[in-house]
């Protein structure tokens, strides 16, 4: 018998290239998806700088101190603080930070947010701040004609500065606003160019004395309106008049206006074919409402401490409404947009809304 032991057969080159082998597939991976992902944060830098530039050139006042990236390697944050955009309209917009951020893998869909409010501009008429549990804006499908937008507030506070005109409202539980392509039938007439709009506002508090708190009695203000924006490539443009003025003077206009109302104990549902502007962009046309209840709302809004509600006339409404038997039984109404005003039969009641 031999006393010699086997020899051990030493490990061959292969074997070590098989272990060393997805560790480098994953090296070559992660470099791949980092050039990927700071190619895309330059370019998203790139864009949003130009835009900038563009707005600036068509008048616009756009400002931030600081635009910084991060989110690597799975997301795009892009951050700009003590943001500013004000409009040659005199509207704007501004916050201390503003926060967008979309996945790396699908850079079509941005959600953009404002963790510490914002600052309102109404031109001519003062700044509101905005505050509340959450501001946000989520954008998606950027290579349509017409992206679907969503904003949401939830649990808002306004609050006007000192100079600033009232705001209707001090406060609500939610207000939303979605817009997205009309959907129709393909071959409809100007489909390519209409937009579909939907406002909620829920439960809503007015400020002391105003027209929302005197017509909810001190309850709440919800409401629900959705139709579609013809001509809505007319909304742009950068002069005095902001870009509803451009899609006024375009033909634009709103149909199929449908939706609800509810002011304290009164209700109603809202319909009209067709809303428009007028060239100052006070809503101009007719609204048709089924009413439940309406003279608690009618009288609360004539007792009112507001400059813009027309007392006399809210007041005439009010029992022209209790002859009609408003009262406590449901009434057929019509709110006319004329000539800058809100009339109810022959009653003027308050300036018409304003677009812009």
């Amino acid at each position: 018998m031999s006393d010699t032991a086997p020899k051990k057969k030493p490990h061959s080159r292969h074997g070590r290239a098989g272990l060393f082998g997805p560790f480098v597939l994953l090296l070559i991976v992660v470099a791949g998806w980092s050039v990927w992902w700071f190619y895309l944060a330059d370019q998203v830098k790139t864009r949003f700088e130009a835009q900038a530039q563009s707005l600036r050139t068509a008048g616009w006042q756009v400002t931030y101190t600081k635009l910084g990236m991060s989110g690597w390697p799975f997301r795009l944050r892009v951050q700009a603080d003590h943001v500013s955009f004000d409009a040659p309209s005199g509207h704007g917009v501004a916050g201390p930070k503003l926060v967008a951020q979309a996945t790396a893998w699908n850079p079509d869909k941005w959600v953009l947010i404002a963790p510490d409010g914002l600052t309102v501009t109404r031109a001519g008429k003062g700044k509101v701040a905005v505050r509340g549990e959450a501001i946000r804006m989520s954008v998606h499908g950027l290579t349509q004609r017409w992206p679907n937008v969503a904003i949401e507030l939830a649990k808002p506070e306004f609050t006007i500065l000192p100079g600033a005109e009232p705001f209707p409202i001090s406060r609500a539980r939610l207000i939303q606003l979605y817009l997205r392509p009309h959907l129709a039938p393909a071959g409809t007439p100007g489909v390519e160019n209409s937009v579909d709009m939907l406002f909620r506002l829920v439960e809503a508090e007015g400020r002391p004395h105003g027209p929302v708190e005197g017509m909810t009695r001190n309850g709440m203000l919800s409401a629900q309106i959705e139709t579609v924006i013809e001509h809505a490539d007319q909304l742009s443009g950068a002069d005095a008049a902001g870009v509803f003025g451009a899609w006024t003077r375009g033909g634009g206009r709103f149909t199929r206006v449908r939706g609800e109302l509810q002011a304290g104990d009164s209700r109603a549902v809202l319909s009209s074919d067709l809303l428009s502007a007028q060239p100052d962009g006070r809503l101009q046309g007719q609204l048709a409402l089924k009413a439940e209840k309406p003279l608690p709302a009618i009288a609360g809004l004539a007792r009112s401490n507001s400059g813009a509600v027309n007392q006399a006339g809210a007041m005439g409404a009010a029992a022209a409404t209790a002859v009609a038997g408003g009262a406590g039984d449901n009434i057929d109404l019509t709110l006319v947009f004329k000539n800058g005003r809100t009339f109810l039969g022959p009653f003027a009641l308050a300036p018409a809304p304003k677009l812009f």
